[in-house]
């Protein structure tokens, strides 16, 4: 069972959220929240593999809250995933790097929100092209402060490849088709990607692309 949490301080979409996921016979949601200072209480109880978490809440936002379940070491196993507005709030970046999994916008279609939990507990993250496009957009604006140079030096011409495609929200299983590989394969590419380059997941390599100027030309 995927047990999630979800924290939005909109009843109506928090019972939406629950009513689709626990419609999968995977799912479990274990405890819903309408603080910030909520959400990091029932993770912290319950130790869910994935928190959908709104980024506009009282007492203590949706970026509080990820800064806090993200620094807790007792809490590695748990992915945050952002839900936020079309436009993309301000702080989805920050939400990022302070520990996010990935973001989804709220009229997301049900069965992508479904697929997207299940990405986040499997240890990854989604990111549609669309988004991860807002998200750039709003990077290249100046609400990420810049974390100095990454070097790609470790990568080889492949792995650079892939890097880039991961860089525009493909999935494992969209990067094996462009590529012409196994998804084995292209998983293991970006498992030893992430590993060369230190990164968390692959939000971070969506951040890195970016800044090494391999997905430009939106």
């Amino acid at each position: 069972m995927i047990r999630v949490v979800i924290a939005d301080d909109q009843q109506l979409i928090r019972a939406g959220f629950r009513a689709l996921l626990e419609s999968e016979p995977d799912f479990d949601v274990v405890a819903e929240a309408a603080t910030g200072a909520e959400a990091v209480d029932q993770v912290t109880r319950h130790r869910p593999d994935v928190v959908l978490m709104d980024i506009r809440m009282p007492g203590g936002d949706g970026l509080w809250a990820t800064e806090r379940i993200a620094a807790d070491a007792a809490l590695a196993g748990t992915r945050i995933v952002i839900v936020t507005t079309f436009e993309l709030d301000d702080y989805v970046a920050q939400a990022i790097r302070a520990g996010a999994s990935g973001f989804l916008v709220k009229d997301t279609e049900p069965t992508e929100l479904i697929r997207a939990v299940r990405v986040a507990a499997a240890g990854d993250a989604l990111l549609s092209p669309g988004v991860t496009r807002r998200l750039l957009e709003r990077l290249e604006s100046g609400l990420r402060a810049p974390q100095g140079h990454t070097s790609l030096e470790p990568l080889t011409a492949r792995e650079r490849e892939v890097l880039g495609l991961v860089g525009r929200g493909m999935t494992n299983t969209e990067i094996a088709v462009r590529l012409f590989l196994s998804p084995l394969t292209a998983k293991t590419h970006v498992s030893r990607i992430m590993s060369k380059l230190g990164a968390r997941d692959r939000v971070q390599l969506v951040i890195i692309a970016y800044e090494e100027g391999l997905i430009g030309g939106w």
